[in-house]
Parts: C-alpha cells; structure tokens; sequence
C-alpha cells in the first residue's frame, strides 16, 4: 500500500516549508531509535526521513503531488507514464559530460552513484545552479575549503583566481556543497568537520558524556557551543540518551535573522576501574536497593 508522506509527517498538503521542517524535527526526535525503544522505531525513522527528503525538496514535492509515491520507485504500475518515461540523455556541461538513460519502469532517482545526491539532477544543480539540459550561460568553477566555525560565523577569504587577488566574502551558516555566484565565477564551498559539533541543517548536536553520580543526582555541567563554554543543569534521574535542547544556539540562518538548536545528546559512563572504597560503596548501594526492591 502506497504510503502518504503527509500522513507520516502529520501535516496537511498545503504546508509550509517551516512547517514540514518543524513536524519532522518532533516526528524525528520522538522516533530516533536511540531514544525510543519500540521494534518498529528503526523503520518508522526511515519513513520520516524519505517523506522530509522528498517533500521538502520543491521539485520533488511537486512530482510527488502529481504522482504520489510511485514517482520515487520502481515499478511496472509506472511504465510508460509520469516524467520518468523512458528515454536518453547526453550532453556537455562545463567539464563534465554526461550520459543518462532510463527505461520504463525504471526509476531514475535509484540505483546511481552521484556521490550521494539522491537524484541525478541534484549533482548538476549543485554544481551550475540548474538542470544539465537547459541552456544557462557557463561561467568557471572554483572549490574553496573553511573550517566549521567560518561557516557557522561567516568570514572573508582572500584568493588567487586568474593572477589576481580577490577577497570572497562567506556568508554566516553556510554549509558544505552551497555554490556562490562571485563576480564572474562560481564557488562551491567546502566545510571541514569539527569533532566536538555534529551538524544536521541548521541543527548542531554534541554527546555530552557525565558520570553515574551526576545523572543519579543531578548536577551543573559545562559544553561547549558555537557562542563559547555554557553551563547547563543535569536534572536528577537523567537517563542514558536523554536530549536537551539549547533553543536558538545553532547554527544562523543564511538569509534571516533566525537560528537553528542545539541539542546535547547525554552518555553517562560507566567508569572501568573502580578503588576498593568505591567498590563498597557500590555495593552498599546494590543491598540498600535490594532491600527496598528497586533502585528506584
């Protein structure tokens, strides 16, 4: 049965893009399977995930209200119909040639190794700013590699394009894979990963490791954000995988004023060494929690 990726995200078909992104972030958190231990958690995530891929792309929400889910698989309820016909492509864009054929029944956003852009068109729109089978005006294309906290705060690079000095000016909260029209050239930027962020969007997540003292009795730990050290409350009771979120400390947003979150992903961990006072402790605390049936 063919699933409703507006009913997997709990939206309406006239939502907007700031509404699909806030439905997925809460479907996405509640289904993690780190966080939530149902069987099904594992699949229900991949769902949400394929139905925020595809519907918050417009060109493909679009084909997808056309089509529905069969535009996104193959098929013989899909042969000879809807804009995955069959057919051949090729052409020349920039340096890159390029073949593409597909037949009936064949789903071209499959099956391709595009260095991870989901469809075909993807790479190319990423690349010249549109389909490979329109006509835009070809200009060169240069890479420039930053570092995370240059993406996340902007800065200024100076280069060396044609024998001449240029200064490029990056943008705050630019990512990995953004292409930048520069006078005459094109630049796709590159971001260099940093171990204590991960980022997803405009999202930031870090593991926040603390003992079994702090999460059994709560306590003040600092993290590190974007902005600098912050002190953040463990409450008492806190259990493995729990998530806190630091609204409005992500990454800002290219084009606005607004910013994403950052979430704090708590490990507690179990020391593997322990002295013989601890020991007893530990075991002091073992037949105290027997004695009362629970640990709790």
């Amino acid at each position: 049965m063919a699933k409703d990726y507006y009913e997997i995200l709990g939206v309406s078909k006239n939502s907007s893009a700031a509404e699909l992104k806030k439905a997925y972030r809460k479907m996405a958190l509640e289904w993690h399977p780190d966080r939530n231990k149902d069987p099904k958690a594992t699949e229900k995530f991949k769902e949400i995930n394929k139905a925020y891929e595809v519907l918050a792309d417009p060109q493909k929400r679009e084909v997808y209200d056309q089509y529905g889910e069969a535009a996104f698989k193959g098929g013989a309820g899909f042969r000879d119909q809807g804009p995955f016909a069959g057919g051949n492509y090729s052409g020349q864009n920039g340096p890159f040639s390029y073949t593409y054929t597909t037949s009936g029944g064949q789903n071209p956003f499959e099956g391709f190794g595009f260095g991870g852009f989901t469809d075909p068109f993807e790479i190319f729109e990423q690349f010249f700013g549109g389909s490979p089978f329109g006509r835009a005006k070809q200009r060169p294309l240069y890479q420039l590699t930053i570092d995370f906290m240059e993406a996340v705060k902007g800065t200024e690079k100076k280069v060396q394009i044609d024998g001449k000095a240029q200064t490029i000016k990056i943008p705050k909260g630019i990512d990995t894979g953004t292409r930048m029209r520069f006078n005459d050239y094109d630049v796709l930027i590159n971001v260099q990963g940093d171990s204590r962020f991960q980022r997803e969007g405009y999202d930031i997540i870090t593991e926040v490791k603390i003992s079994f003292p702090q999460a059994s009795l709560g306590d003040v730990v600092t993290v590190t954000t974007i902005d600098g050290p912050l002190d953040v409350k463990i409450q008492p009771g806190t259990q493995p995988g729990t998530l806190i979120r630091l609204k409005g400390k992500g990454v800002p947003h290219v084009r606005d004023t607004g910013r994403g979150d950052h979430y704090l992903k708590l490990k507690v961990v179990v020391p593997e060494k322990l002295t013989n006072r601890q020991k007893e402790l530990l075991k002091e605390f073992n037949e105290e929690a027997n004695r009362k049936k629970t640990w709790f």
